[in-house]
């Protein structure tokens, strides 16, 4: 027989006290029934009404957004873009929070996830506790440092550009995106028709004037003429099989960072803070201090941005493998670092590629896996070739915490651990953990 559907509770209000900061942007407060719910623009401390936006009855938690502020925080302000609040843009989490209180929140996040994850203290992970921001990036309450060099807008029905609400389809249509960075909003994205577009990307180039529009049309749909306020090169995403296809103008970007020029090709990954190469970079290298000779390996390498800054450290007389599975990123990443004899890029999975290189030995490693982490299999690999030191860098704390236990069952532990603010007024933030083999018997 059939159980019974359960009952929805979207649109369900409840006044509820505001627990602690969760990962994913939102607060964890209980209804007086016990259920759990994450609630988004609220913060720690506040009395809110809270209306749900995701859930049913017996669901293990709700989602729900406070709508009505009883008792705010003294963190509190008036979100500075018109587009943020509930039911509206779903790009920023925290622009009701002040900027300070804000990596407050995330360096909250960062230590939980260690523990839960982990088993560490921010003492035993070599970590203040403090989330740096970007150079530039500190601002006072109310403003609001526009660092996104690439953004993605949906597209209306009616051919206006927009960003997508929280966990929706839904286009919020907007006229500015306060966390654009100049070279982006100042193409115009906004104040054009796009209609038969799905999406419209732009990417502004940190260190050089390229700039770039990627065109993901609806299927059957013919390109626009493309004509915004600076000149920009065109690409175009198949809809059929997500290949990316030049329409006009270079299929590449200029990026810089560590006083070397990368090409990065057909919209690809890039960091997205125009501070955020260089920061990274200082922070891996401080923390490896590579040497002339050393053999590193740089895993998920992209264009190539840790390989160059550690082949240039090791000198003629080390060696650095690469490891990327994007084939445009390959070719960039090759490119990029042409001129240096002693670095190989492979392309495919790092837990495919890695064993075949037949690679036992090696001095240092870089590793910037996607969100998901690298994973117990990669991490017991690595863990077996006797690195000095080893740089993970991590978009995600979740993620991060997990590898790190995977690495201490693999005889290293975390010699220093910095967070730092690279995506303001969202929950993201960046680390970067050093590790070490752990001394004998302990």
């Amino acid at each position: 027989m059939q159980a019974e559907p359960r009952k929805s509770l979207v649109g369900e209000e409840y006044e509820v006290e505001i627990g602690p900061v969760a990962h994913g942007g939102h607060c964890i407060a209980r209804t007086s029934e016990g259920q759990v719910l994450f609630v988004r623009h609220a913060l720690p401390g506040e009395r809110v009404v809270a209306r749900v936006t995701e859930g049913e009855e017996g669901a293990r938690f709700l989602r729900a957004d406070a709508v009505t502020v009883l008792e705010a925080s003294k963190d509190r302000i008036d979100a500075p873009c018109p587009f943020a609040g509930p039911g509206r843009c779903g790009g920023c989490d925290w622009q009701h929070a002040k900027p300070g209180a804000q990596r407050r929140l995330k360096g909250e996040v960062v230590a939980e996830q260690l523990q839960r994850l982990a088993g560490l203290t921010p003492e035993e992970a070599g970590w203040d506790g403090t989330v740096m921001p970007a150079e530039g990036d500190k601002v006072p309450a109310g403003q609001v440092p526009s660092w996104r060099t690439r953004v993605q807008y949906a597209v209306t029905a009616d051919g206006r550009a927009g960003l997508r609400r929280h966990r929706s389809h839904e286009v919020e249509p907007i006229d500015h995106c306060m966390i654009a960075a100049e070279g982006v909003s100042e193409l115009g994205i906004e104040k054009r028709d796009w209609t038969g577009m799905d999406s419209v990307e732009a990417i502004a180039a940190t260190g050089s004037q390229d700039r770039q529009v990627v065109l993901t049309p609806k299927p059957g749909a013919r390109l626009p003429l493309v004509e915004l306020d600076r000149p920009v090169s065109v690409l175009r995403i198949d809809e059929r099989n997500g290949q990316v296809h030049r329409v006009h103008g270079r299929p590449f970007v200029r990026e810089r960072a560590d006083g070397r020029t990368y090409r990065v090709g057909n919209g690809g990954f890039w960091q997205v803070h125009p501070k955020a190469a260089d920061t990274l970079v200082t922070a891996v290298m401080q923390g490896l201090l590579p040497r002339k000779g050393d053999m590193a390996l740089d895993l998920y390498c992209g264009v190539g941005l840790f390989a160059g800054a550690l082949a240039d450290r090791v000198g003629e007389q080390g060696a650095v493998l690469g490891i990327e599975s994007g084939k445009r990123a390959v070719e960039d990443a090759r490119h990029n670092l042409a001129d240096f004899p002693r670095v190989r890029i492979e392309q495919g999975k790092v837990e495919s590629v890695l064993p075949r290189t037949g690679i036992t030995e090696v001095d240092l490693v870089v590793l910037d896996p996607p969100r998901a982490g690298a994973g117990r299999r990669t991490v017991e690999h690595l863990s077996s070739l006797g690195a000095r030191r080893i740089a993970y860098v991590a978009c995600d704390p979740a993620a991060l915490a997990r590898d790190l236990a995977y690495f201490r069952d693999g005889g290293y532990k975390v010699r220093t651990l910095r967070v730092f603010d690279l995506f303001p007024m969202t929950h993201h933030v960046e680390c970067v953990a050093i590790l070490e083999p752990a001394a004998k018997g302990v």
